[in-house]
């Protein structure tokens, strides 16, 4: 068996001084985005109490073996769909949804704790079932396992969140070894569903937008988000559209190294809006230009590659699905987030991992590095 002293050799101390470098990066560009702001000054100090808690938690959970979450995989799902439950009816309101627990000193958002749960429950699952993975039914099984917390986070609504889940579950499905043909079934379900939809959404963009309300399950500013993405007004004063312009702009201005640290004219006149959470990649741009950007997502692809590296080397499948499905989150909201500031994708609340402001987004994302360091300290089996 292996030692406490030999098993904290193997931690990925670059893994971590990445992470670190990011979340540290991330609280000083958060305070040059409020552009001076006196009523978001407290966010500085309140992001660097995540900061801090958040790199300790990595620690801890590194400390803890991974596959202890394995027999608590079950208590963990069933918590989380309790506390889904409960945000519908007593969740704070913000921004048109109900997605926080309002405590007093901060806001508690349960969907980005779910992300992580999902990870857990996910990886158990398929490591339980890796031998019956061909089973159909074991994919649909995994899809009503994932489906319920989706329609949870979507009735909040919470439309990009429901998507990582949805997206964690493809991933997770296919890297577990599920027949491509049934993945290409389901899909083509959906598909179906989608064209069989499209003529009733096209009547509601005819008939009712921009004075409608809501279209089926969807909330009008998720459908004039779509609106705007597809058909943009580019003399919008307001809205996603103004905001999508100004972040064009931010990243053009930038040029090739920034207009400097807390110099950028679109963040400190404040014409970039929601600069220091949806639009924080624009911020960054403005400021350090082309090369900062580059740099940043260099990095930000270093923790992924790390995190897939822990999945070659996990002593078992349960390890390897941990790492991968951290992997895709990752992966997954930061392309989602840097395709939405440069116009490549609908603007969404997705946050860019370890950047964005948002307490609960950053200790949900170092708690994944966390259960990366977990697997990579065990996995070897034997060491004499």
């Amino acid at each position: 068996m292996q030692t406490p002293a030999r098993i904290w050799r193997h931690f990925d101390v670059w893994l971590l001084a990445t992470v670190a470098v990011l979340t540290i990066a991330g609280v000083a560009m958060i305070r040059s985005a409020i552009g001076g702001n006196e009523n978001l000054l407290e966010l500085v100090p309140r992001q660097a109490i995540y900061a801090g808690i958040g790199l300790l938690v990595i620690l801890l959970t590194a400390s803890i073996d991974y596959r202890v979450w394995s027999s608590l995989s079950r208590s963990f799902y069933v918590g989380s769909l309790i506390l889904l439950l409960a945000i519908l009816g007593a969740g704070f309101v913000g921004f048109g949804s109900a997605r926080w627990f309002n405590v007093g000193i901060v806001l508690i958002q349960p969907s980005e704790l779910s992300k992580i749960i999902m990870i857990l429950v996910l990886a158990d699952y398929f490591a339980r079932h890796q031998y019956e993975i061909a089973d159909f039914s074991v994919l649909l099984r995994s899809l009503l396992l994932a489906g319920i917390p989706i329609i949870l986070i979507f009735l909040q609504p919470d439309l990009s969140t429901a998507i990582v889940v949805a997206v964690t579950w493809l991933a997770l499905a296919f890297a577990a070894g599920c027949r491509v043909r049934h993945l290409l079934v389901l899909a083509g379900i959906a598909l179906l569903v989608t064209l069989a939809a499209a003529p009733f959404v096209a009547n509601y963009f005819i008939t009712s937008y921009p004075q409608g309300g809501d279209f089926l399950f969807l909330k009008n500013y998720q459908m004039a988000r779509i609106a705007n993405f597809l058909l943009p007004d580019p003399n919008a004063h307001h809205g996603a559209s103004y905001n999508v312009n100004q972040a064009l702009i931010s990243i053009g201005s930038g040029g090739l190294f920034g207009q400097g640290y807390g110099h950028g004219t679109q963040v400190q006149l404040r014409f970039l809006k929601v600069r220091h959470t949806d639009f924080i990649f624009s911020a960054l741009s403005e400021e350090f230009g082309f090369v900062g950007a580059a740099v940043f997502l260099a990095l930000l692809m270093f923790v992924i590659l790390r995190c897939l590296r822990s999945a070659r080397m996990a002593r078992d499948s349960y390890g390897a699905l941990i790492c991968y499905g951290v992997s895709i989150l990752l992966l997954f909201q930061a392309a989602f987030n840097v395709g939405m500031n440069m116009n490549l994708l609908p603007v969404s609340g997705l946050p860019l991992p370890f950047f964005s402001y948002g307490g609960s987004s950053l200790v949900a994302s170092l708690l994944g590095i966390g259960l990366v360091e977990s697997v990579i300290l065990r996995h070897k089996r034997i060491e004499l």
